[in-house]
């Protein structure tokens, strides 16, 4: 059994019969009373982020997770299919365990987290950015451009998003999949 003497950015550990992924630690020895861990956690099942102190010393369940690239195949009623490229094997996960999913388009590389020890899928991430074709974007209003003013636009995939005014129809944007915000123009 680990301690918390144990915990690392991006270790993984069992808590709260969820197994949740380490952010952020930073170890606490106040002048008075004993030392503590205060840690930033995130399930890797929900995305949920929490905030959590451990004593010092503590004992703690870690667990060993494998992160595997697949493609995104397609999305239906059963859930969102991806396929291993190597082995061709298949797998289905729930919406809730794909992060960023309106900005998920098929063909697409994606990293998904495995419990080693069950080799039950835990959650789906995206890359940190992707490039998509804008379908829609609002005319630019002539003239205004006092405090950088922006414009919605709807993306391949169907997510809406806030553009820069002089972002039209047809062309790519660079978009982060955290935040779902605008990054950047693409050129062809």
């Amino acid at each position: 059994m680990a301690t918390t003497v144990d915990i690392k950015k991006g270790v993984a550990l069992k808590f709260r019969n969820d197994v949740y992924l380490v952010l952020d630690f930073q170890h606490v020895k106040p002048g008075k009373g004993g030392a503590f861990v205060r840690t930033r956690l995130k399930s890797l099942t929900t995305g949920k982020i929490i905030d959590q102190t451990f004593n010092s010393g503590e004992e703690i369940d870690l667990v060993t997770v494998q992160r595997r690239k697949y493609q995104f195949l397609y999305s239906d009623e059963a859930g969102y299919h991806f396929m291993d490229q190597n082995t061709f094997e298949q797998v289905t996960l729930d919406a809730d365990m794909v992060d960023g999913k309106e900005f998920l388009k098929e063909g697409q590389e994606v990293e998904i987290v495995f419990d080693a020890e069950t080799d039950r899928a835990l959650s789906c991430e995206l890359p940190l950015h992707v490039v998509l074709k804008v379908t829609y974007a609002e005319p630019a209003v002539k003239g205004d451009t006092a405090n950088n003013p922006m414009k919605k636009a709807t993306l391949e995939t169907g997510a809406e998003i806030l553009v820069p005014m002089f972002v039209e129809s047809g062309i790519y944007v660079k978009v982060d999949t955290r935040t779902g915000e605008y990054v950047e123009r693409v050129k062809d």
